[in-house]
């Protein structure tokens, strides 16, 4: 059913082209924000639960909770500013379309056109 037959003792098949791995400051703060505003949203539950329970708990967390809320926030943030400094520094990889690799071939050839006649000249 659409399955490719693979061979005895092969555990999975490579794609052809995955997706491409992302840069590691990138990855590094996005693991950060994971954890933080999982943090968070935990510690958003607890708060919530004492203050239905009444437990003097309540106002301290609910202040701290309110704080893990900003840094939470700037750490997803962080992501999008890191990989936009990142694409900036290292460029973005891209292929030429045809046209413009044969508009570069033209202007190679017409540059060597020149330089051959400079030498001749000279």
């Amino acid at each position: 059913m659409g399955h490719e037959a693979r061979p005895v003792g092969q555990l999975w098949v490579e794609d052809e082209k995955g997706r491409v791995r992302m840069p590691d400051p990138v990855r590094t703060a996005a693991v950060r924000a994971v954890l933080i505003t999982s943090v968070t949203l935990i510690q958003a539950m607890v708060a919530f639960f004492c203050s239905v329970t009444g437990s003097w708990l309540a106002f301290p967390l609910t202040v701290t909770a309110v704080g893990s809320i900003v840094v939470a926030t700037w750490s997803v943030l962080d992501v999008w500013i890191t990989r936009q400094v990142w694409r900036q520094r290292n460029g973005v990889v891209s292929e030429p379309s045809s046209t413009a690799r044969r508009l570069r071939r033209e202007r190679r050839r017409e540059e060597r056109a020149e330089g051959h006649a400079l030498s001749e000249a000279a």
